[in-house]
């Protein structure tokens, strides 16, 4: 009798059933569940959270509050004029499509497709970190000021930009779409999310609303609110929730970091070479000396934005298991 039940229970397993769903038996008969490590996965939450607050800080003093900061943030926002002529079209096209409706439509249907699949907790933790993401840089935009060190008189009135709220709309729903897909796609997801959220921090680099740190700043905000929509899922996971290692998209969350990590090095060596050049007037930069500004600029906001979503797509499948239990 013992025999047929293993065989049993190894042929279900063969075909992909659940121990749950396949008639196992329960701790009492001496059968084992997997559960998440929720533990490990919550200090890991913390500690990323906490991460992505302390280069904020990092990122928010250096670009407002040091004249080298400004310096390069405004080198890097007049290289904008470099081939802009043919590129304004598709920047404001993507730039004007980002509305309030557009974002409370966004946030409809992600939220729409957790609860498709059966994850109530899901579709609340996507629609927090949307809105907690956004509401978050328009509250910081409001309260931080910029000293005026007159490195960019023309913009001066104009005050503090950080950080951007268009590249937080983008990046948080583009996070949030890592979370709600489901795992055959989640990858595919991933990239184009995280691709679409890179291009609309570079556009506002490109149509001249915004300088880099302001993207950067943005991303670092809605990684943060990742975290807490992790740990939000945590607390609802039920205790026999089953993680298959399987869905941890580890190459393709080392492949996207590691792009990532390349271009903010790559941004990081063109702005060193800057910050080696005496900090004339940005009027007085050669061609040259601007387009490495503003190269160097782009690749470090589509570096981070790729680093950010690479750290939620290797954790979700500990947030959201396959068996939900």
């Amino acid at each position: 009798m013992l025999v047929n039940v293993h065989q049993r229970e190894s042929r279900e397993a063969r075909r992909g059933v659940p121990p749950t769903a396949a008639g196992a038996f329960p701790h009492q008969y001496g059968v084992r569940v997997r559960t998440t490590a929720r533990g490990w996965t919550a200090v890991w939450l913390v500690v990323l959270g906490l991460a992505q607050v302390a280069a904020f800080i990092v990122v928010w003093r250096l670009a407002l509050h040091t004249r080298t900061g400004q310096w390069l943030d405004t080198v890097a926002l007049t290289g904008n004029r470099i081939g802009q002529d043919r590129i304004d079209g598709p920047v404001d096209r993507l730039l004007n499509a980002m509305s309030l409706f557009s974002l409370l439509v966004a946030t409809g249907v992600l939220g729409f497709i957790a609860l498709a699949r059966g994850r109530k907790a899901l579709a609340v933790a996507a629609t927090l970190l949307i809105a907690g993401a956004n509401a978050t840089v328009q509250l910081l935009k409001h309260f931080l000021t910029r000293p005026d060190f007159g490195i960019d008189p023309e913009r001066a009135a104009a005050g503090n930009s950080l950080p951007s709220g268009h590249s937080a709309v983008a990046a948080s729903v583009a996070l949030a779409l890592i979370l709600v897909l489901p795992r055959k796609v989640r990858v595919l997801g991933a990239v184009v999310g995280a691709a679409y959220a890179a291009a609309a921090g570079v556009a506002t680099l490109s149509a001249g609303w915004h300088r880099p740190s302001d993207a950067v700043a943005a991303y670092l905000v809605t990684g943060g609110w990742a975290a807490a929509a992790g740990l939000l899922l945590l607390v609802f996971q039920r205790e026999r929730a089953q993680v298959d290692s399987g869905d941890a998209h580890r190459v393709s969350s080392v492949v996207l970091g590691l792009g990532g990590l390349i271009a903010v090095v790559a941004s990081g060596l063109a702005l060193s070479w800057l910050m080696d050049l005496p900090q004339v007037p940005v009027d007085e930069l050669s061609r040259r000396e601007l387009f490495v500004g503003y190269a160097g600029s782009a690749a470090g906001i589509a570096g981070v934005m790729a680093v950010v979503a690479a750290l939620v797509l290797v954790t979700v499948h500990r947030l959201v298991p396959r068996i939900k239990g």
